[in-house]
């Protein structure tokens, strides 16, 4: 395996699905607030250099906070069964290399939003403190699920900030979808985990909770996920995609809670990742799209 592909293993590129959709869809409602064009900037354009900083940003960003979770939690996964695979408890990278890559990308994550605004300067520090303390969390909240949500509702925030500089209230309920979803299906995701968890003293919702609780609480988290979905619609031009892509995302979220329940847990890893992937990319497609074409 190559050097970039071991990387790209280690912090699981693929997932950053998760989090950029809603980035980008964020981004572009900030441009369509500002009217697609500022004042101190004559190139029509100037928004193309702009997604690339943030593009730039949520990588570093996500490499941060995936290579700082897999180094701190490599003892554990060398006893998890499940997780003994995983690269550095395989040796097919050190703990040394791990924690290289994950300074090395705190500092272009530091670099790449200091040359975007004053205010994503300042708060890029904060961002990536919340995105490192998630991988401590289990050892003593069953509320973890909820962090990792929030470490990736920044980037709906961030985006928005990036393109006008400041807070609003639309990317904060954006990102308040985004935390409840996310938490709700690593409920689920957590469940592999149960027994282990109990075992090693760690803590999460399914390992404090019976199965059945725990995926109650994971679908009140996506009821939460929906009624932010409807308040962030309202924010937005009438349009048929912005429907379309609402009523998926809902239909991806009832079809997870359908194939995972108390007494069948075989499908949690296309509940996980490719309803989750999907749901995030659809919805994020019809909204950008709705917002394009109104």
């Amino acid at each position: 395996m190559n050097p970039v592909s071991k990387y790209a293993s280690l912090v699981k590129f693929a997932h950053t699905i998760f989090a950029m959709p809603f980035a980008l869809t964020s981004f572009v409602y900030a441009l369509r607030e500002t009217g697609f064009g500022r004042a101190d900037n004559s190139a029509p354009a100037w928004w193309l250099t702009l997604l690339v900083q943030v593009v730039l940003c949520m990588v570093f960003a996500r490499n941060v906070a995936m290579g700082f979770n897999r180094w701190a939690d490599r003892r554990i996964d060398a006893e998890n069964p499940r997780t003994a695979g995983r690269e550095i408890p395989a040796g097919k990278v050190s703990p040394r290399a791990a924690l290289r890559f994950v300074i090395i990308n705190a500092v272009l994550f530091i670099v790449a939003a200091a040359t975007i605004n004053r205010l994503t300067a300042a708060l890029s520090p904060v961002a990536l403190f919340v995105i490192m303390s998630y991988s401590y969390c289990k050892r003593f909240t069953s509320l973890a699920h909820l962090v990792l949500g929030l470490s990736l509702s920044i980037a709906p925030v961030g985006a928005y900030i990036a393109v006008t500089g400041r807070f609003a209230l639309a990317p904060c309920v954006l990102a308040l979808l985004v935390m409840t979803w996310c938490g709700g299906f690593d409920i689920i995701y957590a469940l592999q985990d149960r027994d282990f968890d109990r075992a090693h003293g760690l803590h999460s919702i399914p390992a404090r909770f019976s199965v059945r609780t725990a995926l109650n609480i994971s679908i009140v988290l996506h009821v939460v996920s929906v009624a932010a979905l409807a308040w962030f619609v309202t924010m937005l031009p009438t349009s048929a995609w912005i429907w379309i892509g609402s009523v998926i995302f809902v239909a991806l979220l009832v079809t997870e809670h359908i194939l995972v329940t108390p007494g069948h847990q075989k499908n949690i890893g296309i509940a996980f990742g490719t309803l989750n992937g999907l749901a995030s990319t659809l919805l994020a497609a019809c909204l950008i799209a709705g917002m394009l074409t109104a």
